[in-house]
C-alpha cells in the first residue's frame, strides 16, 4: 500500500506544476502516475480520464482525486485531489484581494492587459483541440452552431443547452450489441458514502440561511448549481458563470470578469478556480476582506466538495458507467454542444479585451453586443501576437507567455 507521505509529495508537486490547462495538467500526471511509477497503467489511465470527462467538473482535479483513491481509499483521494486545487487557491487568495485593493491603478491595468491578450490565445488553442475531437461531422457541426446562437443571439441559459445537447445524443444512441459488463469495483460504494458527501456539500446552505448571510448564501447556492452543470471544462461554464455574475445578478462588471479569467490563468490548478476569484471579489465589494475570504472559501466548497462526492460514488464503477452507449452518446453531443459555447465566450472574451465599449443591437428575444470600432485598444494587438508567438510557434510555457505579455502591454502603455 502507497504511504500517504508518498502521495503528499508526489501529488504537492504535481499541484504545484499544474500550469497551462487540463490538457497540459493531464500530460503532467500521465509522466508521474504511469511513467516515472507503476501507480497506474496507461489503460486504467486512459479509462480513469474518460470516465472524469463524463462528471461534472474539472476532469483534471477529478483524475488526480480517483488516483488517490485507487491507492488509498478515500484518504489517498482527499490528498490528492486537495493538493491538486489548494495551492493555486492559495495564490489566486492573495491575487483577489491585491486587485480589489490595486486594480483601478493605471499600471495593473496595462500589465493585466498583457495577461488577457494571452488568455485569449490559450482560450483560442482550447476551442481549435476540442473543435478537432469534439466535431466529427455535420451533425456535430449544426449542434455546436445551434449552441453559439441559442447563447450570444438568444441568451439561453447554459444548463438548458447542455441538458437538450445530452437529450439528443442519448436519443440518437445505437443501442448495445453486447450485454453491458457488471461492476468491477474494488470496493463498491456504500449509501453512507453518497450520504455523507452529500451532507457535507450541503451543508453551508441551512447555516448560511438561518443566520442572515444572504449574500453568502446566495454565491453558495449559485456557485453550487454551476458545480452540477459544469460539463465540457472550465471554459464552457464560464460563459454561463459571466451571463449570470455580470448580466443577471450585477455582482461583477464585464472588465472585472474577464481579469478573473485572466488572472485564474496565472496560478496553477484547475482552470474553475476562477469561481474563488469570482465569489472573493464578490464578497470584497460587498464588505471588505474578511467578507471577501469567507465568500472564496464558501465557493471553493461548493465547488470542489461535489468532485470528490462524484469520484468516491462512481469510481468503482468506471466499466459499467463506459460501456453504456445512451451515456457516452449524450457525452459526445455535450461535447459538440460545448464547442459552440466556447466559440460564444472565446468571442465575449475577445470583444471585452479589444474594444472599451460595446453597444447592444437587436430587439426582442434576438440582442448581441456589438463593439464600438474607436474604442480599440491598440495595445492589445502586439501583446496578442507575442502570445500567438510564444505559444503556438515556439511552444512557451504559460508562465513565461504570461510574464512576457505583461511586460510589454505595460511597456506600450508608457508610450
Amino acid at each position: 500500500m502507497t504511504p500517504l507521505s508518498t502521495l503528499f509529495s508526489v501529488f504537492g508537486r504535481i499541484g504545484l506544476l499544474s500550469f497551462g490547462g487540463p490538457a497540459a495538467q493531464i500530460a503532467l500526471m500521465h509522466r508521474e502516475l504511469v511513467e516515472a511509477r507503476p501507480w497506474l497503467t496507461e489503460a486504467q489511465f486512459l479509462r480513469a480520464l474518460s470516465f472524469c470527462m463524463l462528471l461534472p467538473g474539472p476532469e483534471a482535479m477529478q483524475l488526480a482525486t480517483y488516483a488517490g483513491w485507487r491507492l488509498r481509499g478515500i484518504p489517498g483521494g482527499l490528498v490528492a485531489g486537495g493538493l491538486f486545487v489548494l495551492p493555486g487557491a492559495a495564490l489566486l487568495a492573495a491575487l483577489a484581494l491585491l486587485y480589489a485593493q490595486y486594480g483601478a491603478r493605471p499600471e495593473t491595468e496595462a500589465l493585466l492587459l498583457g495577461v488577457k491578450a494571452c488568455v485569449l490565445v490559450i482560450v483560442a488553442q482550447a476551442l481549435w483541440r476540442l473543435s478537432q475531437k469534439a466535431l466529427r461531422g455535420r451533425g456535430d457541426l449544426a449542434l455546436a452552431g445551434l449552441s453559439f446562437v441559442a447563447l450570444f443571439a438568444l441568451g439561453l441559459p447554459f444548463p438548458l443547452i447542455i441538458a437538450l445537447a445530452a437529450l439528443w445524443g442519448a436519443w440518437r444512441a445505437a443501442p448495445p450489441d453486447t450485454p453491458l459488463p457488471e461492476a468491477t469495483p474494488v470496493a463498491r460504494t456504500r449509501p453512507a458514502t453518497l450520504l455523507l458527501w452529500a451532507a457535507l456539500w450541503l451543508a453551508p446552505l441551512p447555516v448560511l440561511y438561518l443566520s442572515g448571510q444572504e449574500l453568502l448564501f446566495d454565491l453558495s447556492v449559485f456557485f453550487g448549481k454551476l458545480a452540477v452543470v459544469t460539463f465540457g471544462g472550465a471554459y464552457a461554464v464560464l460563459a454561463y458563470m459571466a451571463q449570470e455574475v455580470v448580466e443577471i445578478r450585477g455582482w461583477l462588471a464585464p472588465e472585472q470578469m474577464v481579469d478573473a479569467l485572466g488572472l485564474a490563468e496565472t496560478t496553477p490548478g484547475p482552470l474553475i478556480l476562477v469561481t474563488q476569484f469570482v465569489g472573493q471579489l464578490t464578497g470584497h465589494a460587498q464588505g471588505g476582506p474578511g467578507l471577501a475570504l469567507a465568500a472564496g472559501a464558501l465557493t471553493l466548497w461548493m465547488t470542489f466538495v461535489p468532485c470528490f462526492l462524484w469520484i468516491f460514488a462512481g469510481a468503482p464503477y468506471v466499466e459499467t458507467l463506459l460501456a453504456r452507449p445512451r451515456l457516452t452518446a449524450a457525452l459526445a453531443a455535450i461535447s459538440a454542444a460545448v464547442v459552440g459555447v466556447i466559440l460564444n465566450l472565446s468571442l465575449w472574451f475577445a470583444l471585452h479585451v479589444l474594444f472599451a465599449q460595446l453597444t447592444q443591437v437587436g430587439a426582442g428575444p434576438v440582442q448581441v453586443d456589438l463593439p464600438v470600432p474607436a474604442s480599440l485598444r491598440w495595445q492589445v494587438l502586439p501583446a496578442i501576437a507575442l502570445a500567438g508567438i510564444l505559444l503556438i510557434g515556439l511552444k512557451r510555457g504559460v508562465p513565461v507567455t504570461l510574464v512576457a505579455c505583461a511586460a510589454l502591454a505595460w511597456a506600450l502603455s508608457r508610450l
